[in-house]
């Protein structure tokens, strides 16, 4: 079973983020912190004009949030520290002044889910489905919430975020408007994203860079937003309802 990682690779000016972690790709916070620093390194490296980030494996995306360092959080401040890894690597997606293109190749679940929203144009696997299942875990989809509702809207989001149990499908977030593509193999879904990739790396690095700040638009405030939202679900960890539920999924493992 190998470490978890972040790799990051440049290649005709198109740089490569590549994450794993042996727990179906779910984010501990070392790995988040990886992932904001390497995205924000990529922003600011002269060899890169356009990003893809994708996950190893060919079965799950990412899982969201480590469900072992959720079980460890015991008072609000290591919840905020926790949730705020999700904040970081949204902000540094969305202040990153490149094209980030998701290559989502299984099932994103969680905070999975708000990186795939998070990125600029995002293409995916029909095994690609997605679930918000924060509720069932006792919070919410704070953190990523304003990611997910900015890319497939607010009625579709709190669909998600309510119907928590339950997976919606590739063809769905296709018809939403989180994936722009969906492929029926995961060769497919690379050469599709590495054709995307070298066309944007033959392009105006000013006016890529200019497009993504007027789409971008509006989410100013999401630095302080986040933050705020990192913090209500750092204190909802924290309730006996959660605490129960963490028990007994670690249990069935």
């Amino acid at each position: 079973m190998q470490e978890p990682y972040v790799n990051y690779s440049v290649n005709n000016n198109i740089a490569t983020i590549e994450f794993y972690t042996p727990q179906h790709n779910s984010l501990p916070a070392t790995v988040l912190q990886q992932l904001a620093n390497t995205i924000t390194h990529a922003g600011n490296d002269d060899n890169c004009k356009v990003i893809i980030l994708k996950s190893f494996g060919n079965k799950t995306f990412c899982a969201g949030a480590s469900f072992d360092e959720l079980m460890n959080i015991n008072n609000e401040e290591e919840g905020l520290i926790f949730f705020s890894g999700f904040a970081k690597v949204i902000n540094a997606m969305r202040q990153c002044p490149k094209f980030i293109i998701g290559s989502v190749q299984g099932k994103a679940i969680g905070g999975g889910v708000g990186l795939a929203c998070s990125c600029d144009y995002t293409l995916a696997t029909i095994h690609a489905q997605i679930k918000l299942s924060e509720l069932a875990v006792g919070i919410g989809p704070f953190v990523v919430g304003p990611a997910v509702e900015r890319k497939i809207g607010n009625a579709a989001a709190y669909e998600l975020a309510i119907d928590a149990a339950n997976f919606r499908t590739a063809e769905w977030a296709m018809q939403k408007g989180l994936y722009v593509n969906i492929f029926t193999t995961i060769e497919a879904l690379e050469e599709a994203t590495n054709t995307l990739a070298v066309t944007l790396s033959n392009y105006s690095n000013q006016a890529m860079h200019e497009i993504k700040k007027a789409f971008w638009e509006g989410t100013e405030n999401w630095n302080e937003l986040l933050m705020q939202r990192a913090a209500v679900s750092g204190k909802l960890i924290l309730s006996d309802f959660s605490k129960k539920f963490l028990v007994n999924f670690k249990a069935k493992k």
